[in-house]
């Protein structure tokens, strides 16, 4: 059995609000439909997901009719959300998803897919990464935040799978890289201020990046090349928001 905790606690305070006046991100409409309805059918639809649990306010309750679904309020920040999610599970050792409620182009067999590469692999923590050749064939002139490395050119997904027994002892230091995850330069100099010259001149790898955070988190983490473009298109600006729309509507 897998779980999956939908992070929809997002309050509509960026440059989303030029194309919608509601509350709450998870909320604003593609079509006749809010965009985190969009991630639990994705959810609902995958053959691996068995428990599904939503970190948002009481209003998403209007946007879905399955009693299945737990709702908990929403933390202060990213990482007190998903312990809220988490505190929900009968058990800390099953490994389950974290995804966002604002990748609306996600599908089930996505999923899956994700889910059955990371199953046979020995690690805590599983984070899909897009090349950017692949997003640029699919999805071209969609802005996303890419980490120049020497093995190829990256964006990352949305989504991660992780054993929620190590969430509390690598609170501070995951608290942080998520914070940094929009600015590359930011992110590579809380690595470790060696690492700089290295990403700048596209000699950094992604093993030397995996292993550092797994120092930072005190767990073992590994990245995922992922072949869909769409678990890392999230929606975050208007003209996110209009490409969701072309594609859904």
């Amino acid at each position: 059995m897998n779980w999956a905790i939908v992070l929809a606690g997002s309050l509509n305070e960026g440059k989303l609000q030029e194309c919608s006046k509601e509350k709450y991100e998870a909320l604003i409409k593609i079509g006749e439909r809010t965009m985190i309805s969009y991630v639990i059918a994705a959810l609902q639809e995958s053959k691996s997901i068995e428990r599904i649990i939503v970190v948002g306010p009481e209003q998403i309750k209007n946007t879905y009719k399955e009693n299945d679904i737990t709702l908990v309020p929403p933390g202060k920040d990213i990482l007190e959300s998903i312990l809220n999610g988490i505190k929900q599970l009968k058990s800390n050792r099953q490994r389950g998803l974290i995804i966002t409620s604002d990748i609306p182009l996600i599908k089930g067999y996505m999923i899956d897919e994700f889910i059955e590469e990371c199953k046979e692999l020995k690690g805590d923590i599983f984070y899909p990464l897009i090349c950017k050749e692949l997003n640029d064939l699919y999805y071209p002139g969609v802005e996303r935040t890419y980490v120049n490395l020497k093995d190829g050119i990256y964006t990352g997904g949305n989504i991660f799978m992780l054993n929620p027994s190590i969430i509390e002892k690598s609170l501070k230091p995951a608290q942080r890289l998520i914070e940094m995850r929009k600015s590359p330069l930011r992110l590579v100099k809380y690595i470790g201020i060696k690492y700089i010259f290295k990403y700048i001149f596209h000699s950094l790898t992604l093993i030397e990046i995996e292993n550092r955070v797994e120092e930072l988190l005190g767990t073992k983490g590994k990245a995922i090349l992922d072949r869909h473009p769409e678990i890392g298109i999230d929606v975050d600006k208007p003209s996110d928001l209009k490409v969701v729309r072309e594609k859904l509507t």
